[in-house]
Protein backbone atom coordinates (compact mmCIF):
# COMPACT_ATOMS: atom_id res chain seq x y z
CA UNK A 1 0.00 0.00 0.00
CA UNK A 2 1.67 2.96 -0.90
CA UNK A 3 2.35 5.69 2.03
CA UNK A 4 0.16 9.01 1.73
CA UNK A 5 1.96 11.87 1.36
CA UNK A 6 1.71 15.56 -0.50
CA UNK A 7 3.94 15.36 -3.02
CA UNK A 8 5.19 18.59 -4.66
CA UNK A 9 7.23 18.88 -7.79
CA UNK A 10 7.60 21.51 -9.97
CA UNK A 11 9.00 19.93 -13.56
CA UNK A 12 10.41 22.58 -16.34
CA UNK A 13 10.40 21.41 -19.25
CA UNK A 14 13.53 21.27 -20.93
CA UNK A 15 12.39 20.16 -24.38
CA UNK A 16 12.93 20.94 -28.12
CA UNK A 17 13.81 24.41 -27.82
CA UNK A 18 15.23 24.63 -31.27
CA UNK A 19 14.47 22.45 -34.10
CA UNK A 20 16.64 19.42 -34.80
CA UNK A 21 17.51 19.57 -30.61
CA UNK A 22 16.82 16.48 -29.41
CA UNK A 23 18.07 16.81 -25.49
CA UNK A 24 19.55 13.59 -23.83
CA UNK A 25 20.35 14.49 -20.46
CA UNK A 26 19.98 17.39 -18.08
CA UNK A 27 23.03 17.92 -14.86
CA UNK A 28 23.31 21.09 -12.06
CA UNK A 29 26.23 23.07 -12.55
CA UNK A 30 27.73 25.32 -10.19
CA UNK A 31 27.73 25.84 -6.20
CA UNK A 32 26.76 22.04 -6.18
CA UNK A 33 25.96 20.88 -2.07
CA UNK A 34 27.78 17.87 -1.20
CA UNK A 35 25.32 14.51 -0.85
CA UNK A 36 23.69 15.11 1.81
CA UNK A 37 24.73 18.86 2.46
CA UNK A 38 22.67 21.69 2.48
CA UNK A 39 21.64 23.38 -0.96
CA UNK A 40 21.59 26.33 -2.00
CA UNK A 41 19.14 28.73 -3.60
CA UNK A 42 20.89 29.24 -7.12
CA UNK A 43 22.36 27.54 -10.04
CA UNK A 44 22.72 26.35 -13.65
CA UNK A 45 20.86 23.35 -15.58
CA UNK A 46 22.89 22.01 -18.71
CA UNK A 47 21.39 20.16 -21.39
CA UNK A 48 23.32 18.12 -23.95
CA UNK A 49 21.40 18.78 -27.36
CA UNK A 50 22.94 15.49 -29.06
CA UNK A 51 20.99 16.60 -32.22
CA UNK A 52 21.85 20.04 -32.74
CA UNK A 53 25.58 19.61 -31.59
CA UNK A 54 25.17 21.78 -28.60
CA UNK A 55 24.63 22.46 -24.85
CA UNK A 56 21.36 24.86 -23.98
CA UNK A 57 22.73 26.49 -20.30
CA UNK A 58 19.00 27.28 -18.10
CA UNK A 59 18.62 29.10 -15.09
CA UNK A 60 17.77 26.53 -12.00
CA UNK A 61 15.55 29.25 -10.62
CA UNK A 62 13.28 30.75 -13.43
CA UNK A 63 13.79 27.94 -15.72
CA UNK A 64 14.67 30.22 -18.35
CA UNK A 65 17.20 29.59 -21.16
CA UNK A 66 20.53 32.02 -20.48
CA UNK A 67 22.36 30.15 -23.60
CA UNK A 68 23.03 27.67 -26.17
CA UNK A 69 26.74 27.24 -26.80
CA UNK A 70 27.88 24.75 -29.60
CA UNK A 71 30.91 21.85 -28.59
CA UNK A 72 33.63 22.82 -31.07
CA UNK A 73 34.00 20.47 -33.96
CA UNK A 74 36.22 17.76 -33.88
CA UNK A 75 39.64 16.84 -35.17
CA UNK A 76 38.68 15.78 -38.12
CA UNK A 77 35.76 18.57 -38.40
CA UNK A 78 33.49 16.19 -36.94
CA UNK A 79 30.09 17.80 -36.27
CA UNK A 80 29.89 17.40 -32.31
CA UNK A 81 27.28 14.52 -30.73
CA UNK A 82 27.05 15.64 -27.03
CA UNK A 83 25.80 12.98 -24.70
CA UNK A 84 25.94 13.88 -21.16
CA UNK A 85 26.77 16.00 -18.88
CA UNK A 86 28.58 15.82 -15.43
CA UNK A 87 29.68 19.11 -13.07
CA UNK A 88 32.85 19.25 -10.54
CA UNK A 89 33.68 21.40 -8.04
CA UNK A 90 37.01 20.86 -8.98
CA UNK A 91 38.09 23.34 -11.23
CA UNK A 92 34.31 24.01 -11.48
CA UNK A 93 33.68 22.32 -14.57
CA UNK A 94 31.29 21.08 -16.85
CA UNK A 95 31.88 17.81 -18.46
CA UNK A 96 30.02 17.14 -21.63
CA UNK A 97 30.80 13.68 -23.52
CA UNK A 98 30.94 14.10 -27.47
CA UNK A 99 30.29 10.69 -29.11
CA UNK A 100 30.56 11.40 -32.15
CA UNK A 101 34.72 12.50 -31.66
CA UNK A 102 35.61 9.60 -29.05
CA UNK A 103 36.48 12.62 -26.15
CA UNK A 104 35.00 14.21 -23.58
CA UNK A 105 35.12 18.57 -23.73
CA UNK A 106 35.44 20.58 -19.86
CA UNK A 107 33.99 23.92 -20.07
CA UNK A 108 34.15 26.36 -17.24
CA UNK A 109 31.13 26.78 -15.23
CA UNK A 110 30.88 30.73 -15.11
CA UNK A 111 31.41 31.79 -18.41
CA UNK A 112 31.37 28.39 -20.03
CA UNK A 113 34.44 29.04 -22.07
CA UNK A 114 36.55 25.80 -23.25
CA UNK A 115 39.05 24.70 -20.84
CA UNK A 116 40.04 21.68 -22.87
CA UNK A 117 39.06 18.23 -24.17
CA UNK A 118 40.15 14.50 -22.88
CA UNK A 119 39.95 11.58 -25.53
CA UNK A 120 37.98 8.46 -24.35
CA UNK A 121 36.91 5.47 -26.51
CA UNK A 122 34.53 5.02 -28.84
CA UNK A 123 30.85 5.12 -28.71
CA UNK A 124 30.96 7.55 -25.66
CA UNK A 125 27.46 7.54 -23.44
CA UNK A 126 26.63 7.47 -19.26
CA UNK A 127 29.24 9.56 -17.29
CA UNK A 128 29.71 10.21 -13.77
CA UNK A 129 32.21 11.62 -11.22
CA UNK A 130 32.85 11.14 -7.46
CA UNK A 131 31.61 14.37 -5.28
CA UNK A 132 35.40 14.79 -4.73
CA UNK A 133 36.35 15.56 -8.01
CA UNK A 134 39.42 12.85 -8.50
CA UNK A 135 37.66 10.84 -11.23
CA UNK A 136 35.65 11.20 -14.05
CA UNK A 137 33.80 7.60 -15.47
CA UNK A 138 33.09 7.48 -18.53
CA UNK A 139 31.34 4.78 -20.77
CA UNK A 140 32.26 3.71 -24.22
CA UNK A 141 29.68 0.95 -25.40
CA UNK A 142 31.29 0.93 -28.93
CA UNK A 143 34.41 -0.36 -27.55
CA UNK A 144 32.99 -1.56 -24.86
CA UNK A 145 35.45 0.00 -22.08
CA UNK A 146 34.88 2.71 -19.34
CA UNK A 147 37.26 5.94 -19.84
CA UNK A 148 38.65 6.93 -16.58
CA UNK A 149 39.41 10.79 -16.37
CA UNK A 150 41.54 12.94 -13.88
CA UNK A 151 39.40 15.97 -13.49
CA UNK A 152 41.94 18.31 -12.57
CA UNK A 153 44.60 17.23 -15.14
CA UNK A 154 42.53 16.65 -17.74
CA UNK A 155 44.36 13.57 -18.45
CA UNK A 156 43.27 9.79 -18.73
CA UNK A 157 43.99 7.55 -15.93
CA UNK A 158 43.40 3.92 -16.96
CA UNK A 159 40.63 2.51 -19.23
CA UNK A 160 38.93 -0.44 -17.58
CA UNK A 161 37.59 -3.31 -19.88
CA UNK A 162 33.75 -4.69 -19.62
CA UNK A 163 33.75 -8.07 -18.13
CA UNK A 164 35.15 -10.53 -20.86
CA UNK A 165 32.38 -13.07 -20.08
CA UNK A 166 29.68 -10.41 -20.47
CA UNK A 167 30.54 -8.83 -23.60
CA UNK A 168 31.48 -12.40 -25.45
CA UNK A 169 27.42 -12.55 -24.59
CA UNK A 170 26.34 -9.49 -26.39
CA UNK A 171 26.80 -7.25 -22.88
CA UNK A 172 28.02 -3.42 -23.37
CA UNK A 173 28.28 -0.79 -20.67
CA UNK A 174 25.85 1.59 -20.29
CA UNK A 175 25.31 3.66 -17.11
CA UNK A 176 27.64 4.20 -14.45
CA UNK A 177 27.75 5.56 -10.99
CA UNK A 178 30.23 6.29 -7.84
CA UNK A 179 29.50 6.52 -4.56
CA UNK A 180 29.52 9.41 -2.49
CA UNK A 181 33.07 8.63 -0.98
CA UNK A 182 34.60 7.77 -4.32
CA UNK A 183 35.25 4.33 -3.45
CA UNK A 184 33.44 2.28 -5.64
CA UNK A 185 32.05 2.69 -9.49
CA UNK A 186 29.18 1.25 -10.87
CA UNK A 187 28.66 0.15 -14.24
CA UNK A 188 25.20 -1.21 -15.68
CA UNK A 189 25.86 -3.37 -18.61
CA UNK A 190 23.26 -4.16 -21.07
CA UNK A 191 21.89 -6.63 -23.99
CA UNK A 192 22.66 -9.88 -22.55
CA UNK A 193 20.13 -12.56 -23.36
CA UNK A 194 17.27 -13.87 -21.16
CA UNK A 195 15.58 -11.63 -18.47
CA UNK A 196 18.51 -10.01 -16.90
CA UNK A 197 21.47 -7.19 -17.03
CA UNK A 198 23.90 -6.64 -14.62
CA UNK A 199 25.49 -4.41 -12.36
CA UNK A 200 29.31 -4.47 -11.77
CA UNK A 201 31.13 -2.90 -9.27
CA UNK A 202 34.70 -1.78 -9.22
CA UNK A 203 37.40 -0.61 -6.66
CA UNK A 204 38.20 2.95 -7.36
CA UNK A 205 41.90 1.94 -6.28
CA UNK A 206 42.72 -1.11 -8.15
CA UNK A 207 39.92 -0.72 -11.25
CA UNK A 208 39.08 -4.27 -10.79
CA UNK A 209 35.90 -5.94 -10.51
CA UNK A 210 35.70 -6.51 -6.81
CA UNK A 211 31.46 -7.70 -7.55
CA UNK A 212 28.44 -8.00 -9.71
CA UNK A 213 24.98 -8.56 -9.64
CA UNK A 214 21.75 -9.48 -11.72
CA UNK A 215 18.94 -6.81 -12.28
CA UNK A 216 16.01 -6.26 -14.88
CA UNK A 217 16.56 -5.22 -17.91
CA UNK A 218 17.84 -1.75 -19.20
CA UNK A 219 19.54 -1.07 -15.77
CA UNK A 220 20.03 2.89 -15.05
CA UNK A 221 21.83 3.96 -11.41
CA UNK A 222 21.45 6.10 -8.63
CA UNK A 223 22.60 6.21 -5.12
CA UNK A 224 21.56 7.22 -1.65
CA UNK A 225 23.67 8.83 1.13
CA UNK A 226 20.89 8.04 3.50
CA UNK A 227 20.29 4.48 3.43
CA UNK A 228 23.72 3.36 1.41
CA UNK A 229 21.86 1.76 -1.11
CA UNK A 230 21.68 1.40 -5.00
CA UNK A 231 18.29 2.41 -6.71
CA UNK A 232 18.50 0.97 -10.35
CA UNK A 233 15.70 1.40 -12.45
CA UNK A 234 14.90 -1.48 -15.17
CA UNK A 235 12.47 0.09 -17.89
CA UNK A 236 12.46 -3.42 -20.15
CA UNK A 237 11.73 -5.22 -16.59
CA UNK A 238 8.91 -2.46 -14.65
CA UNK A 239 10.59 -3.12 -11.86
CA UNK A 240 13.14 -0.49 -9.87
CA UNK A 241 16.00 -2.92 -8.12
CA UNK A 242 17.28 -2.00 -4.49
CA UNK A 243 21.12 -3.08 -3.85
CA UNK A 244 23.33 -2.58 -0.84
CA UNK A 245 25.90 -0.72 -2.00
CA UNK A 246 28.53 -2.53 -0.78
CA UNK A 247 27.85 -5.93 -0.94
CA UNK A 248 25.34 -5.51 -3.86
CA UNK A 249 22.56 -7.83 -2.07
CA UNK A 250 19.17 -7.46 -3.18
CA UNK A 251 17.63 -5.33 -0.70
CA UNK A 252 14.00 -4.90 -2.90
CA UNK A 253 12.65 -4.66 -5.61
CA UNK A 254 9.41 -2.46 -6.15
CA UNK A 255 7.06 -2.71 -9.53
CA UNK A 256 7.39 0.84 -11.10
CA UNK A 257 6.01 0.99 -15.18
CA UNK A 258 9.14 1.93 -17.78
CA UNK A 259 10.95 2.72 -14.95
CA UNK A 260 14.08 4.47 -16.38
CA UNK A 261 15.42 8.24 -15.55
CA UNK A 262 17.17 8.18 -12.13
CA UNK A 263 16.96 10.98 -9.75
CA UNK A 264 18.36 11.17 -6.27
CA UNK A 265 17.65 14.07 -3.63
CA UNK A 266 21.07 15.49 -1.79
CA UNK A 267 19.48 14.14 1.08
CA UNK A 268 19.24 10.82 -0.26
CA UNK A 269 15.94 10.39 1.43
CA UNK A 270 13.88 10.52 -1.87
CA UNK A 271 14.45 8.63 -4.93
CA UNK A 272 12.80 9.87 -8.52
CA UNK A 273 12.07 7.55 -11.32
CA UNK A 274 11.08 8.71 -14.98
CA UNK A 275 8.37 6.38 -16.68
CA UNK A 276 9.80 6.89 -20.38
CA UNK A 277 7.17 4.71 -22.26
CA UNK A 278 4.15 6.00 -20.56
CA UNK A 279 3.17 8.49 -22.79
CA UNK A 280 3.45 10.75 -19.87
CA UNK A 281 0.89 8.74 -17.71
CA UNK A 282 2.12 8.43 -14.56
CA UNK A 283 5.35 9.72 -15.64
CA UNK A 284 7.20 10.56 -12.11
CA UNK A 285 7.49 8.00 -9.21
CA UNK A 286 8.64 9.00 -5.79
CA UNK A 287 10.20 6.37 -3.20
CA UNK A 288 11.31 6.67 0.11
CA UNK A 289 14.90 5.51 0.83
CA UNK A 290 14.29 4.69 4.30
CA UNK A 291 11.12 2.50 4.09
CA UNK A 292 11.80 1.80 0.32
CA UNK A 293 8.09 2.26 -0.58
CA UNK A 294 6.48 4.65 -3.15
CA UNK A 295 4.83 7.48 -1.79
CA UNK A 296 2.10 9.46 -3.32
CA UNK A 297 1.16 9.40 -6.31
CA UNK A 298 2.61 9.38 -9.50
CA UNK A 299 2.96 12.42 -11.09
CA UNK A 300 1.86 12.99 -14.93
CA UNK A 301 3.87 15.39 -16.76
CA UNK A 302 2.49 17.64 -19.28
CA UNK A 303 4.33 15.86 -22.62
CA UNK A 304 5.29 12.32 -23.38
CA UNK A 305 8.68 10.45 -22.95
CA UNK A 306 9.71 12.26 -19.41
CA UNK A 307 13.83 10.98 -19.82
CA UNK A 308 16.35 12.20 -17.30
CA UNK A 309 15.60 13.75 -14.20
CA UNK A 310 18.02 16.50 -12.35
CA UNK A 311 17.26 17.67 -8.97
CA UNK A 312 18.62 21.04 -7.84
CA UNK A 313 18.39 21.62 -3.49
CA UNK A 314 15.40 24.55 -4.33
CA UNK A 315 12.48 22.91 -2.58
CA UNK A 316 10.28 23.29 -5.23
CA UNK A 317 11.98 22.92 -8.18
CA UNK A 318 13.24 20.11 -10.00
CA UNK A 319 13.78 19.42 -13.80
CA UNK A 320 13.19 16.47 -15.85
CA UNK A 321 13.91 16.47 -19.89
CA UNK A 322 11.61 15.04 -21.95
CA UNK A 323 12.43 14.03 -25.52
CA UNK A 324 10.35 14.00 -28.88
CA UNK A 325 11.43 10.72 -29.48
CA UNK A 326 13.18 7.44 -27.34
CA UNK A 327 16.79 7.93 -26.96
CA UNK A 328 18.43 5.24 -29.23
CA UNK A 329 21.07 2.83 -27.02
Amino acid sequence: MRKPVNLVLVIVITLALFAGLLPTTTALAGKQPPPGGNGFADGKIVVANRGSGDISVIDARSGELITNIPLPQGDADIFPEPMYVVYTQVGDQVFVGDRANNRVVSFDANDFSILGSVPTGRGVFHMWADFRGRQLWVNNDIDKTTTVIDPETLSVITTVPTPSDLVEMGGKPHDVLLDAKGRYAFVSVLGLPGESDYVIQYSTKTFEEIGRAMVGKDPHLSFSVRSKQLYVPCQGSDALYVLDAKSLEQVTVLEIPGAHGAGMAFNGKIFYTANLPGGGFNALFAVDTKANMIVGEPTDSPYAVPHNIALTPIPDKHHASLQPTVQPV
